[in-house]
């Protein structure tokens, strides 16, 4: 649906963290944007996303830096270089996209704009501390590399670690993947439940957020991975395994992520369905309404399994929250320091997605989403945004489930080979100590004959020469010649 595919986006802003943000020559990095006439006049106006300046009696309008209400939690485009560009063009997935700048983009996300709760979040996990540790010592190393690393997309083939995780450590993490609504909550639950680490509820939910929207990148990438040698697009099981299949706390944080996310649409699931699309043609404009109301229908059928209102619930938090909202703000900005132009993309759609979930989620409460009053509450690339985003982490969770249906069909492979190899290793059995006495009675027996045998040849062979019989001299030979070979 065009309403939903459409988005528009500044690609080329630069990076204001730091300078260097290296940009990726890859093909595959790029953007294909659309022309501008392409889109109906109703979605270029104000009232639809374009973001308003502050203005000076004197001089006009400024070109700065854009108006950013309390509410939001992303901060909003400038307009002065921005493109339409068509999403089911521009698919995401492995592009090749790898080097420092890949590296720094998550290492900003997680060592300052996490409330420092990243070791705490991932302790005991000794993956995670072998991969700080890795990546601390290739910090140190003047000589490496980072051109050969990616902390974002790993490079092909999949890179397995020396240590694979075992079967049953495999099978132990895959049995926890719900399988229903029921399992949903209960994991959820179990999450909420967990108070043994030391920061609060809040920084851990941030935390989450963070690990869950990354995890699912990572599957977007592993789902969609280009193979290098047939030239086909398809699933990694070990680019899978590897990045989220062996940490169960980032398969946890995606399903995290879902439910925040259907908390958000569910919660603005009245305005959804009063929302003028307006794409120009009515037919169009029916078939979204009549999806919209079945989306609308379906997630009010959800059991609830996030409140918001047990975060930030005194006075006392008000100043968390503002920090909670300002490093959300920081990690929007930080999308515009990644060098691919498609990661770009999609890193800026899916980092929208969520702050409008979080917009949604704590800065209005019920009453404020319907109604009138409710009409300039979102804008046009938010609402494409959220839904996008949400789509985009339903897919994830429907990759973990193939990708484990993947992993048990290989486990069933090697196990009909280890049993083949088995019954070949039983049919070359060794011999017995019967069977070895027995063998070597007849070898014994047969050597001797081939003795005898060979020395009446000889004897003959002799009488020849000294009778001079040509003849038989070679007969002779001819029967030693056999014999000897």
């Amino acid at each position: 649906m065009p309403f939903f595919r459409y988005f528009k986006v500044n690609l080329y802003k630069e990076c204001p963290f730091w300078n260097h943000a290296g940009l990726c020559m890859n093909r595959d990095c790029s953007v294909e944007t659309m022309e501008e006439s392409k889109v109906p006049e109703k979605w270029k106006s104000k009232t639809l996303g374009k973001v308003s300046m502050p203005t000076n009696q004197l001089f006009g309008s400024f070109q700065s830096k854009p108006v950013i209400k309390d509410q939001d939690f992303c901060v909003p485009e400038t307009y002065s270089d921005e493109v339409y560009v068509d999403l089911k063009e521009n698919p995401e997935r492995f592009t090749g996209y790898s080097g420092p700048s890949a590296a720094m983009v998550w290492k900003a996300i997680y060592e300052e704009n996490c409330f420092d709760v990243s070791k705490e979040m991932t302790a005991g996990c000794q993956v995670c501390k072998a991969e700080r540790q890795k990546l601390e010592e290739q910090e140190q190393d003047p000589e490496h590399h980072h051109d050969e690393e990616n902390i974002l997309v790993p490079p092909e083939p999949a890179p397995i670690r020396e240590t694979k995780p075992s079967e049953k450590e495999m099978n132990e993490i895959f049995s926890k993947v719900p399988k229903g609504k029921g399992e949903l909550q209960s994991l959820i639950q179990d999450i909420a439940k967990n108070v043994e680490e030391e920061s609060c509820l809040e920084k851990r939910v941030y935390y989450r957020l963070i690990s869950g929207l990354h995890a699912s990148i990572s599957i977007h990438i592993c789902d969609e991975w280009f193979n290098q040698t047939t030239g086909e697009w398809g699933p990694n099981l070990d680019c899978f395994v590897s990045r989220v299949g062996m940490h169960p706390e980032r398969l946890e944080n995606i399903y995290f992520d879902y439910v925040v996310l259907l908390r958000a649409v569910t919660k603005i699931s009245d305005y959804l369905a009063g929302y003028e699309f307006c794409t120009g043609d009515d037919a169009v404009d029916r078939n979204i309404m009549t999806v919209i109301h079945e989306l609308v229908d379906l997630v009010k059928q959800c059991p609830p399994t996030f409140d918001e209102k047990l975060l930030f619930r005194d006075s006392s938090t008000k100043q968390l929250k503002n920090q909670f909202r300002d490093h959300f703000r920081n990690v929007t900005r930080i999308m515009d320091c990644v060098g691919c132009e498609k990661c770009r993309l999609w890193g800026k759609v899916q980092t929208m997605g969520l702050g409008t979930a979080l917009k949604v989620l704590f800065s209005y409460d019920e009453a404020s989403l319907k109604g009138r009053k409710a009409d300039d509450v979102l804008t046009r690339p938010e609402i494409v945004a959220l839904l996008n985003t949400f789509n985009r982490l339903s897919e994830s969770v429907a990759a973990i489930e193939r990708f484990s249906q993947m992993y048990q069909a290989r486990l069933d492979e090697v196990h009909v080979q280890q049993e083949k190899s088995s019954r070949q290793k039983a049919f070359v059995r060794a011999p017995t100590k019967e069977e070895d006495d027995r063998d070597a009675i007849v070898y014994k027996a047969l050597f001797a004959r081939i003795r005898r045998e060979a020395t009446s040849a000889y004897d003959r062979l002799d009488s020849a020469l000294e009778s001079r019989n040509i003849t038989q001299h070679r007969q002779l030979l001819e029967i030693l010649s056999k014999w000897i070979h």
